[in-house]
């Protein structure tokens, strides 16, 4: 089974690859991708690591608060985003 886990405060620098290696010193990396600004292409600081679900508290254990890139990272186990009601009209709601 999986799991994915969300990594915050993350240096603006700090790439999806960078994300793998670094938990792939305590687990097989599934997927990792850093979130980046949709208008400015720049890093928003966070991003997800998929790895398998029993290696969970080995790696928030050992990276949660880790200094990486001079900021004391956060990791913790991600939450679904609640699905958000579409109304047709870009989430506006209507105005007649």
């Amino acid at each position: 089974m999986q799991a994915r886990l969300f990594f915050g405060n993350l240096s603006w620098n700090t790439t999806a690859a960078d994300l793998s290696a670094l938990v792939s010193e305590h687990a097989e990396v599934l997927d990792a991708n850093v979130i980046a600004d949709r208008d400015t292409g720049r890093s928003r600081g966070f991003g997800f690591v998929t790895i398998e679900s029993e290696r969970v508290p080995e790696v928030i254990r050992a990276l949660d608060g880790q200094n990486v890139d001079g900021r004391a990272i956060r990791v913790n186990t991600a939450e679904d985003k609640p699905r958000r009601e579409r109304d047709g009209f870009g989430g506006r709601g209507r105005r007649y």
